[in-house]
């Protein structure tokens, strides 16, 4: 099942002031990843702004996803919200709308405990009925998964994957060995932060969960190859290609640097949701000169 293996592509979710979401132009970016040949997409994760929209565009990027790519690409849904009970409900419109899996981080305003995010996604895993994947996001949720937690979740039904952030002191091989060793076989563990895919997919992680294949699928996909396959020099030399990409990630933010990507290539011109604001032109600049290395 390439569910939640290899290559995870992570789109943005194009919409008007108001937050209604343009389907059509979510079509061009999902039809982008599935010509590439992505291992499957994640529809409304932190990329797609989905803490941004209100449950009914929710259903509505879904149902757009799915009569898109539906049965061509495996298509992930994130299903976040503030209260458990709407959490579960997104999780029913995602599985009635057709997709395949899901993707839950634990956000807050009140900071959680363990078992309350444990509660949760218990609660959450048995209302969608379907695979589940634990977004261990503490950049955006402020709260970090234990081993233990992760652990005792895997033993949870239809909890079947992990969605870490880049590993302390890019120790990848110690992670994968310490979190395999507590989880069941088929439990699969990938990661986002997408400058340290490299290095993450070469100790051997699962999926590679990534932003930058949401609007550049083709060169994302042969980093990903190359990696899978052991291919350390290509690799390399790859990732080099990404460099100036990552260290405007990591400078502005992955998620307002895509927005000016999705402009440049033509593809949509939208703008980030309020309060976050636009880009200021000269940083367009350097993306498009970031672009031009991976081109």
């Amino acid at each position: 099942m390439t569910l939640f293996r290899g290559l995870s592509a992570f789109p943005l979710t194009p919409t008007d002031a108001e937050g209604h979401v343009d389907t059509e132009g979510l079509a061009r970016f999902l039809e982008r990843i599935q010509r590439a040949g992505a291992d499957s997409i994640g529809l409304l994760g932190s990329t797609g702004g989905y803490a941004y929209l209100t449950r009914e565009e929710r259903k509505r990027a879904v149902q757009a996803a799915v009569e898109c790519i539906g049965g061509k690409t495996p298509l992930v849904v994130g299903v976040g919200a503030l209260r458990t009970d709407e959490a579960q409900a997104l999780a029913r419109d995602a599985k009635s709308a057709g997709a395949d899996g899901l993707l839950l981080a634990p956000m807050s305003y009140v900071p959680l405990n363990e078992d309350e995010v444990f509660q949760h996604f218990v609660a959450v895993a048995e209302a969608g009925e379907l695979p589940l994947c634990i977004y261990n996001n503490p950049s955006t949720t402020r709260f970090t998964f234990s081993d233990a937690l992760i652990a005792r979740l895997s033993e949870v039904s239809n909890i079947v994957a992990v969605k870490m952030p880049l590993a302390a002191n890019d120790d990848y091989a110690g992670e994968l060995a310490r979190l395999r060793s507590m989880t069941p076989d088929t439990f699969t563990i990938g990661y986002s932060g997408d400058w340290g895919a490299a290095d993450a997919l070469l100790a051997g992680c699962d999926t590679w969960y990534s932003v930058a294949a949401g609007l550049l699928p083709v060169p994302a996909l042969a980093l990903t190859r190359a990696a899978q396959s052991g291919d350390a020099v290509e690799s390399s030399r790859l990732n080099r290609a990404f460099g100036p990409l990552w260290t405007l990630f990591k400078h502005y933010g992955s998620f307002r640097v895509m927005f000016v990507i999705a402009d440049y290539l033509g593809l949509a011109h939208v703008q980030p949701p309020r309060p976050i604001l636009p880009l200021p032109e000269d940083a367009g600049d350097d993306i498009r000169q970031a672009l031009e290395k991976l081109e």
